[in-house]
């Protein structure tokens, strides 16, 4: 029998319901992941598999309001014939957003066919990360247990599981989980215990991860990595002292700290506004022979940025040049965006189209993200839609962050409705993109402003239709243009949601 080293924690919180006894079964290793128009192999998608992609959203849109039950039967009466492959899933789980309803009625669909396809290790991973982010823990439990009788329980879906557990404040569950990682077929280790105090520390539980640490230490060596995951907990929760006691700890050890380790401090300094203590703590580094790294010296000129010290900020990028220290795509991001803020569009725009070329270093989709907002807060449109047009010509695919700025400029002007409606479609049917909270919610709020309440209300009907919790601040902005309007079924409607969804103050 294996040890239950968390046993003997005295538990302070709730687990909302008992986990599920897992029998043993040893899993297998996890795939790579694809992109949304592509196939888990990395191939494009064939015509018959977009057809069947198309095929498979329409059956779902039909049957958005009922149940995940109600989805699966659509799906079984209108596409029982359609051949499924692994691309046709993993592509569908990237477009459906934050719609879990859908993704889990075409997830038991598919697995319930028995025609040969079966779900691969990736793709019951997105699948239960996308229910954990959502906050459907028990969904998402009963999936993982699932997916463990099959043999298909990776490292990185239980690292995912962990995660999202402790993000929905059910520490006990994720600290158990952990403990039963035996009984999966997998191994308590390092690596994993790694995700466990990750996963505390992230959502600011860091007395609970040293509660935990202090357990297992005992029973599995902890790494240089286990001890950075203490600084920067404890510099998220705005204790430093204990950060800096951590490093002691961590060089007693035999872990000398590195740059990343400083640099946790250092952001820790920033974000309390102590740039003095910051410099200072730089020209420490410098002396002990651990250099400031490109990652530092971004994360200094950002936070002076947020501040808006921008020729302070500028200073610091002087800094880094004057160290050697080469710039990488990360630093001329954050330098495009601080000169955008600054007023230096002519600058930001010489950093993208010649400083980053000359110097070998490539675009990313964050690069053209942030050079296409500050075109837009510029109401330079023309010109973000070129770089839109021009990111398709690098085969840089967009988000959803790379459209929302787009949106945002058009949904500000009076009659450009018909440029919203063309956005909204290349987002959806030439990108593969779904809408999520934070888009849904912009889309709503800009065509109500633009007196559009018809079509924000169309909006708002298909993202409660997939299960999308809308803000309150949404409700009562839609509730008080419908009865501005006299709109009464769409008042009646919303009122009616408010009360459900718990969003009465």
């Amino acid at each position: 029998m294996p040890l239950r080293y968390l046993g003997r924690l005295r538990w302070c919180c709730d687990a909302r319901r008992s986990l599920l006894p897992l029998p043993l079964r040893r899993s297998s290793t996890s795939s790579s992941s694809a992109r949304p128009n592509q196939a888990s192999s990395g191939t494009a998608l064939t015509a018959e598999e977009e057809a069947a992609v198309e095929r498979i959203k329409s059956s779902l849109f039909k049957a958005r309001k009922g149940s995940v039950e109600d989805l699966v039967r659509s799906l079984g009466a209108e596409c029982s014939e359609i051949r499924l492959t692994s691309g046709v899933a993993d592509s569908l789980l990237r477009r459906f957003g934050d719609d879990w309803k859908s993704a889990l009625g075409f997830f038991q669909w598919a697995q319930s066919r028995g025609d040969g396809y079966a779900h691969t290790p990736d793709t019951c991973g997105r699948m239960v990360d996308l229910l954990g982010k959502l906050r459907q823990i028990d969904r998402m439990w009963d999936l993982l247990s699932e997916m463990h009788c099959k043999g298909l329980v990776t490292v990185d879906a239980v690292a995912k599981s962990i995660r999202r557990l402790a993000a929905a404040r059910r520490w006990k569950d994720a600290i158990v989980l952990f403990d039963r990682l035996e009984d999966m077929g997998l191994e308590r280790n390092t690596g994993t215990m790694n995700v466990l105090l990750d996963a505390l520390c992230k959502e600011k539980k860091v007395e609970l991860a040293r509660e935990v640490f202090v357990v297992l230490s005992p029973h599995i060596a902890p790494d240089a990595y286990t001890f950075n995951i203490f600084v920067h907990g404890w510099c998220s929760v705005r204790r430093i002292d204990e950060a800096m006691w951590t490093i002691e700890e961590m060089k007693k050890k035999g872990f000398p700290p590195t740059v990343i380790t400083y640099t946790a401090v250092l952001e820790a300094y920033c974000k309390q506004r102590k740039f003095r203590r910051a410099y200072d703590l730089l020209d420490s580094m410098s002396s002990q022979g651990c250099h400031p790294n490109v990652i530092t010296y971004t994360m200094i000129m950002t936070s002076l940025a947020k501040c808006e010290r921008f020729e302070e900020a500028l200073s610091v990028s002087d800094r880094m040049r004057s160290s050697g220290c080469e710039p990488d795509t990360l630093f001329y991001n954050s330098l495009i965006n601080l000169l955008g803020k600054a007023g230096h569009l002519f600058e930001a725009s010489q950093v993208f189209r010649l400083e980053m070329p000359r110097n070998g270093v490539p675009r990313n989709l964050v690069t053209y993200n942030t050079m296409i907002s500050i075109l837009c807060q510029y109401g330079r449109d023309d010109d973000a839609l070129d770089l839109l047009k021009e990111m398709e010509a690098q085969s840089c695919k967009p988000d959803l962050h790379t459209y929302q700025p787009l949106l945002r400029l058009f949904l500000s002007r009076r009659g450009r409705g018909d440029a919203v409606d063309r956005l909204l479609s290349e987002l959806v049917n030439k990108s593969g993109l779904g809408l999520d909270l934070d888009t849904y919610t912009l889309l709503i709020h800009g065509l109500c402003r633009v007196a559009e309440t018809e079509w924000a209300y169309r909006l708002y009907d298909q993202m409660v239709g997939s299960e999308i919790v809308p803000r309150h601040k949404t409700c009562e902005l839609l509730l008080s243009e419908t009865q501005r309007q006299n709109m009464e079924a769409y008042v009646e409607r919303i009122q009616n949601d408010i009360i459900a969804f718990g969003l009465s103050p």
